[in-house]
């Protein structure tokens, strides 16, 4: 089953929170394996879509290096499917912002953030444009206690980890959500996109 009903008009930039999580809410697990997700043409083709609508990448340090060991050549490798290869063209013409503390210089189509975390993002909102993927349970973290995460996109996969890294962060306040879309694939994983009530 799928569900969009048509986008409304928006001033600003939207900062979008996307990742594989376990029925039972982690990202990751508990010795960080990722070995877990399912991950097919018919779920990959639909994430190479919604990725190359989007305007820009935010990762932190750890997940930029995670992407850049694989996503650079994977397009060169012809034992990969065509869906990877597709991926690896948009992720490599994507722009991405790496903010590190530790890097001193970043490839691909990637620059380090120049501010710090809140004027960098707030800038980039109010920039025209499409909108901004962040990547990284850390980094994701800080923009949601920020406030500044507007929606929430969940590959729910079809597993119960017991234990890891979670996807979302303990937080002071509480954040009202509406349901906007909706999709069931035949792995049995499903997608669900969430926006902050007030955006």
């Amino acid at each position: 089953m799928t569900t969009q009903p048509s986008p409304a008009p928006q001033s600003q930039r939207n900062v979008i929170f996307s990742m594989l999580v376990s029925l039972d809410g982690y990202i990751e697990g508990p010795k960080r394996e990722l070995d877990w997700p399912i991950i097919d043409e018919e779920f990959h083709t639909f994430v190479n879509e919604r990725e190359a609508a989007l305007g820009t990448f935010l990762y932190g340090r750890r997940l930029y290096e995670l992407m850049s060991e694989f996503w650079p050549t994977a397009d060169q490798d012809p034992t990969q499917p065509e869906y990877i290869h597709a991926y690896s063209r948009i992720w490599k013409e994507m722009p991405k912002i790496v903010f590190s503390k530790t890097l001193d210089k970043v490839d691909w189509n990637a620059r380090l953030a120049s501010s710090d975390l809140v004027e960098e993002v707030t800038r980039l909102k109010a920039q025209p444009g499409k909108n901004i993927s962040v990547g990284g349970a850390e980094l994701a973290a800080s923009l949601m206690r920020l406030g500044l995460i507007d929606e929430y996109e969940l590959y729910i996969q079809p597993i119960l980890l017991g234990s890891g890294t979670r996807m979302f962060p303990e937080l002071q306040n509480r954040t009202n959500l509406r349901l906007i879309e909706t999709r069931s694939f035949g792995s049995g994983v499903v997608y669900l996109r969430y926006q902050r009530a007030n955006v």
